[in-house]
């Protein structure tokens, strides 16, 4: 069965642009991309919201402009994935075990902390009694609530999933991948732009309507999307990619583009180079970490770039990892790995 997405929502660090083809990267002088948050009245109640944690907010928020341009009012099931979930609430109620001396503890914290509460959260606010789960698998927690999207789709057991992921970060965070010496001096380079670009720790809520139903108002087809896990060497990475394009009977040469996780360290980096000078090479690539950071949900970001692309036919100067023409995209393959443990490969078209 053939899967769209229809409807789009996301908060991220991506500063705002008045024209919608153009993606301006967010360099910051601080030591991470935080997200540009909305007004939440437009969405969540004041009253409820002064209750709610920032990535509860961010979470909801995000579902909601998802279902306002999907222009659905309850999903069929509500699917949900993070890699740390609410780290700020779990880290309060830590801090008050100890403060606190394992006395008097408030609960709220407690009882925000578990990951699945914004899934939880969301289907509260919307009344839907349907289908809810949260993925929680490190780097491939994306991955594995897409998959569980589509199978739902496929099996004819939901018309329409509200999918998402949510992470945050937290400057307890910021000190423990720092003290592990992650994301130092990392920093992309983009030849034909004559520039290097920081990449830095981030975060970010995106989420997407997806569905059965064929439209022109639809962003994109969801294609097929696989992982695979820590791979030997980059021949067998190859062979990953290879076997996954003849399983989606795609020729190579039919990609328009190439979105890639790129990270600018350069040891995580090194099979992304060789790919792009030698499987794929003379191909059309672009980044989006510089984007919005990297976080164990970042592809997320690069899904939701990839369906702006595709609908309106335009790749922004901004992302391209090398200098291409005028070019719009009918097929895009998304590749990312985190940490070259998790690796994903994800296919859309127009």
């Amino acid at each position: 069965m053939d899967i769209f997405i229809k409807g789009l929502g996301n908060i991220s660090p991506l500063p705002a642009s008045e024209n919608e083809n153009q993606i301006i990267s967010n360099i910051s002088n601080n030591s991470y991309l935080k997200c540009i948050e909305p007004d939440y009245k437009q969405f969540i109640n004041p009253a409820m919201a002064r209750r709610m944690s920032r990535i509860l907010k961010m979470g909801v928020s995000a579902a909601k402009m998802c279902l306002a341009d999907a222009k659905v009012e309850v999903p069929d099931a509500i699917v949900t994935a993070t890699g740390l979930g609410c780290i700020e609430d779990t880290e309060k109620f830590i801090i008050n075990i100890i403060q606190n001396d394992e006395k008097l503890l408030p609960p709220t914290s407690f009882i925000q902390s578990t990951h699945n509460t914004i899934g939880a959260q969301i289907a509260l606010d919307l009344k839907c009694h349907n289908y809810n789960i949260t993925y929680v698998n490190r780097g491939s927690s994306f991955e594995a609530g897409l998959l569980d999207s589509m199978m739902l789709l496929n099996e004819k057991e939901a018309q329409n999933v509200l999918f998402g992921s949510v992470d945050e970060i937290t400057p307890n965070y910021l000190k423990i991948i720092n003290r592990l010496g992650l994301y130092r001096n990392n920093r992309l380079m983009f030849p034909h732009q004559n520039k290097h670009i920081p990449i830095l720790p981030g975060e970010g809520s995106a989420f997407f309507l997806l569905t059965s139903e064929n439209s022109s108002e639809n962003y994109a087809q969801i294609v097929a999307a696989t992982t695979f896990f820590n791979p030997e060497n980059q021949d067998e990475t190859e062979s990953q990619i290879s076997d996954f394009l003849q399983k989606s009977k795609i020729k190579k040469s039919e990609l328009d583009l190439i979105i890639l996780g790129i990270n600018g360290d350069g040891l995580l980096n090194e099979g992304y180079h060789r790919l792009m000078e030698s499987y794929f090479r003379d191909m059309n690539f672009c980044a989006f970490k510089h984007c919005c950071g990297e976080y164990f949900t970042a592809v997320s970001f690069a899904v939701w770039m990839a369906a702006r692309i595709l609908k309106t036919g335009v790749v922004p100067e901004e992302i391209r990892l090398n200098a291409f023409g005028n070019v719009s995209p009918r097929k895009i393959l998304i590749y990312n790995h985190y940490h070259n443990l998790e690796h994903s490969l994800i296919l859309l078209s127009k």
